[in-house]
């Protein structure tokens, strides 16, 4: 008997040794629907949050501390029916960089098409050979694409698998009323996101990535110029593939989640570098140009 209860103590104590794959937080606003039950909203904030973050997403065991963090905001704008909510959802991925206290973040996109049913206690599951709802089918997309991105920077094009189950998600919801799934809806939604990630003349982008962090943010620790370098090298890559194809989705995703990070690194840099890494970063982002001058003003 007394056998039997350590086992199960040790079987207790080996579950809280490891975790599924994201410590990700969750939070619904909603301030824009009047004269509904209040508490669905906190209610379908707690059941995302179990959903993403119990959901077994991949075969590897992760540890507690080797959890994928991320952010999800999601702004409700309106309630068409008991259970039907239409707004939009901000998607925030971070990565820890070796050796420091440092998490940079990998992707940051606001996606302004979301809709979808969500009817209190049911709980959400996610099937992938069946096409879910179109809750389960949003979050289920995103957390692909956020293993794809993770994995993507510590080995070369190393998130492969996971963008191709994203892009099964999106094929199985061609036929949703909800819009963000269609090529034709919107040159900024999930069929563009994962389009672009699958796109060979874009595969420079995954390289970047892959340099950007491995061989240069967790190399800066040990040797600050040579990681910057890595870094500047890396953004050539970028410039490369978006001469292949200009007006890239997934060149804007880069430096929605990288721009002021990139002006922190070359900063303290010297003169040339500095003046390398402008012409680049003002042929591919225009956007931010106004920012990036201050990169070569003396």
């Amino acid at each position: 008997m007394i056998r039997r209860l350590l086992l199960f103590v040790l079987f207790l104590f080996s579950i809280n040794l490891y975790a599924q794959e994201f410590q990700c937080s969750v939070s619904v606003s909603h301030g824009k629907i009047q004269g509904s039950n209040q508490e669905v909203f906190e209610n379908m904030r707690k059941d995302i949050y179990e959903f993403i973050n119990t959901t077994r997403w991949t075969d590897n065991v992760y540890a507690l501390e080797e959890r994928i963090e991320c952010k999800l905001f999601i702004t409700l704008d309106e309630q068409m029916g008991a259970d039907e909510f239409s707004g939009k959802m901000q998607i925030q991925l971070n990565r820890p960089v070796f050796n420091s206290s440092y998490n940079t973040t990998l992707f940051n996109f606001q996606d302004n098409d979301i809709r979808f049913r969500y009817a209190e206690f049911e709980p959400l599951k996610y099937n992938a050979s069946v096409n879910n709802s179109n809750l389960v089918s949003l979050i289920a997309f995103y957390a692909n694409v956020m293993l794809g991105m993770t994995y993507d920077t510590y080995s070369p094009n190393g998130g492969g698998v996971y963008y191709s189950k994203a892009e099964a998600i999106v094929a199985q919801c061609q036929n949703n009323i909800e819009k963000g799934w269609k090529s034709f809806e919107s040159r900024r939604n999930r069929y563009w996101i994962i389009e672009n990630l699958q796109d060979g003349s874009l595969s420079g982008i995954r390289t970047c990535f892959y340099e950007y962090h491995r061989h240069g943010l967790d190399m800066m620790e040990k040797d600050i110029s040579v990681g910057r370098s890595v870094i500047a090298e890396s953004l050539e890559l970028i410039r490369k593939a978006n001469r292949e194809r200009t007006s890239s989705m997934l060149v804007k995703l880069f430096f929605d989640a990288k721009s002021n990070e990139v002006m922190n690194i070359f900063s303290e840099s010297f003169s040339e570098e500095k003046k390398r890494v402008y012409n680049i970063l003002a042929e591919v982002d225009p956007t931010n140009i106004s920012k990036y001058k201050k990169l070569i003003k003396n």
